[in-house]
């Protein structure tokens, strides 16, 4: 409880300040997870899989989650958040933040589910998130940090927002992040899309642990695997009533969708500027 009573003081902007100028403080961070119960998060999940594509059923909606989808384990002799894949939905922070620096370290399970067996495993880091649950993308508006075996880095946008990025494309036709490049925008339902491909790929193989770093300053995103960055997004926006804003705070959700995970040691602090040693 006194975790959770932290995090909701502490919310957007009362986060620990870090800086270069201050390498003392950097164990200054709010834990989001306790390693004991799901305190300060809640879950949303989508009806059960079915084959049957003509069964009627409904989204298991929030905070229902009669198969233990999200749970507490220990892996590696150390607390974990389990998300087993069954059903496909999320776990998001009651607090919405900005200008923060997140961290965290995921590996993959074992266990994969229908309609995604024997695809690479996949979950989602999402950001800025705001609005309602099931959209029609099902997860909230907002950015994602793919978690994707051999693509985690990669962007994709949810619903309607907006990002620029330095990118090319690659011979197979697809937007590939290169620093220095020209930004393009992407978008859903536009021509250059809603994905931009990471770079370089850092990824660790199956069953070790990664460790993932997001930093967020104003409309900048930079995303770091195992201390490589492979993704910057600028000027992130979204449309409200056609019209584009921009989206720089909100909710941290993480994905269920089909593949078993763990995520441990999620941890986030207050920033006021991106490490310049990342940005070289």
């Amino acid at each position: 409880m006194k975790s959770l009573i932290a995090l909701v003081c502490l919310g957007l902007v009362s986060l620990p300040s870090a800086s270069a100028q201050q390498p003392r403080k950097q164990a200054n961070w709010v834990s989001l997870f306790n390693g004991n119960d799901l305190t300060g998060w809640e879950t949303y999940l989508d009806r059960p899989y079915t084959a049957d594509k003509s069964a009627e059923m409904k989204p298991l909606g929030l905070n229902n989650d009669p198969s233990r989808v999200f749970s507490v384990v220990t892996v590696d002799g150390k607390p974990a958040l389990r998300i087993s894949g069954e059903t496909f939905g999320g776990i998001n922070t009651l607090a919405d933040f900005g200008n923060y620096h997140l961290r965290l370290e995921f590996k993959w399970g074992t266990l994969q589910w229908p309609p995604k067996l024997g695809q690479p495993r996949d979950s989602g880091l999402l950001y800025h998130s705001v609005g309602e649950h099931g959209t029609p993308m099902l997860w909230m508006e907002s950015f994602e940090y793919q978690i994707q075996e051999g693509d985690t880095g990669d962007y994709w946008g949810v619903m309607n927002v907006t990002t620029d990025i330095s990118a090319r494309r690659n011979d197979k036709g697809k937007f590939v992040y290169q620093p220095g490049a020209p930004l393009v925008r992407f978008q859903d339902q536009t021509p250059n899309g809603r994905q931009c491909v990471k770079n370089p790929d850092a990824e660790k193989p199956s069953g070790q642990w990664n460790v993932i770093d997001l930093y967020c300053v104003g409309d900048t995103c930079l995303h770091v695997l195992n201390g490589k960055v492979n993704m910057m997004l600028t000027h992130t926006s979204h449309l409200v009533n056609g019209k584009s804003e921009p989206l720089t705070k909100g909710k941290i959700q993480i994905q269920s969708e089909g593949a078993e995970v763990f995520y441990r040691n999620i941890q986030v602090r207050r920033i006021s500027a991106l490490p310049a040693n990342l940005l070289r």
